[in-house]
């Protein structure tokens, strides 16, 4: 697979569990916590297949970059 397609696939992870961290209430809630940890889980995954080949700098800007401009416009 593509490793910006792997990128892609961690941003979205990310997303995912980033929005689920306000629900969670202090981890408080079962099902938004287990959201963030496979979320952060399924993105740090993804992120370090992507760090293959595409360099650090780059992937790294690109997923907080996408990450927090998507996050934004959620909250």
């Amino acid at each position: 697979m593509h490793p910006y397609i792997y990128l892609l696939i961690a941003i979205f992870a990310e997303i995912a569990g980033t929005t689920a961290l306000k629900a969670c209430e202090g981890f408080s809630k079962p099902w938004p916590t287990v959201v963030v940890f496979v979320g952060y889980g399924i993105a740090f995954y993804f992120l370090s297949l992507s760090l293959r080949t595409i360099p650090v700098g780059i992937a790294y800007a690109i997923w907080s970059g996408l990450g927090i401009a998507v996050i934004s416009l959620i909250g």
